[in-house]
């Protein structure tokens, strides 16, 4: 599956009838999906419909998404009161009895009379409308097919950065792990002269006791197990950008364990260039995990 950034923009416009419709679709970063939709009156049965098709394409992001539907053609129809021409006719039909010879009635007249004729603006009929919807629901579609292109270019772009900065973390684990500082002879010679400093400044020390002190801090400073999960963690994440999808939440977890180990290293560190390179690790995993936060 392809990788996905949160961001994005999208349009779609057409037209139907005597209706002209256009949608506009903005995305950002959010922790979930959080679709707001404006639509005009008369379209609110269509919303699950919209929202059914934006859950199928996206997982995470914040999707402001915008309908404008305008009428090119104002067509006006004249609607009669039944009623109350009814009514005038038979008023007429009283009053001509008494009447002699009534003039007859004319349809100015009968215009004149108010609530008689009503001027409005005309309405679709039932097969217009729901071409108008069918057609609105398309273009919904194809704007989302529109924003997911771009969110993939984006996530093809972020997947390259966060590529690169996963082999920087590498990198710096292996400097780590082959520094001259880390070797058996060099701990041993420090651990030699330290000792030899210690006993010169307080001969009354008990030489076994100081060894064996001296061996168990040598011990906890090792950082073994720090690179091995910095390497395991590596190839988790490589893993985890050749799947694609919406991984995004994983990677983050991930950057928070690599942000452990990096501490652990620079706080276990009794080497300059040891503690250099994790200074650097860490900054590199701060660069990796606020390009994540982009990710779906």
């Amino acid at each position: 599956m392809a990788l996905q950034s949160m961001t994005g923009f999208a349009r779609s416009e057409g037209t139907v009838g005597r209706h002209r419709w256009s949608w506009e679709f903005r995305s950002v970063n959010g922790k979930g999906l959080d679709l707001r939709l404006r639509l005009p009156p008369g379209l609110e049965l269509l919303e699950g419909e919209f929202r059914r098709l934006a859950a199928a394409s996206f997982s995470r992001g914040n999707l402001q998404i915008q309908l404008t539907v305008s009428v090119s053609e104002n067509r006006v129809e004249a609607v009669l009161n039944e009623e109350a021409l009814a009514a005038v006719l038979d008023l007429r039909n009283r009053l001509g009895a008494e009447i002699v010879d009534p003039a007859p009635m004319r349809l100015d007249a009968l215009l004149s009379i108010r609530g008689l004729v009503d001027f409005r603006e005309a309405e679709d009929d039932a097969e217009a409308i729901a071409a108008r919807d069918a057609a609105i629901v398309e273009g919904f579609a194809t704007a989302i097919a529109g924003l997911r292109t771009m969110r993939e270019q984006e996530g093809q772009a972020l997947g390259d950065v966060l590529s690169a900065q996963i082999d920087r973390i590498e990198a710096l684990t292996l400097q780590v792990e082959t520094d001259p500082s880390r070797t058996v002879e060099e701990i041993a010679r420090k651990l030699e002269a330290q000792m030899a400093a210690l006993m010169e400044a307080a001969p009354s020390l008990d030489r076994e006791r100081l060894y064996a002190e001296a061996a168990l801090m040598a011990t906890k400073a090792d950082l073994r197990e720090e690179l091995d999960r910095l390497k395991a963690h590596v190839t988790a994440a490589r893993a985890l950008l050749a799947a694609g999808g919406p991984i995004g939440r994983k990677l983050d977890f991930m950057a928070q364990e690599f942000n452990r180990e990096s501490n652990t290293i620079c706080s276990k560190s009794n080497a300059v260039a040891v503690t250099a390179a994790g200074i650097e690790l860490k900054v590199v995993i701060d660069q990796f995990r606020e390009q994540v936060q982009n990710l779906e």
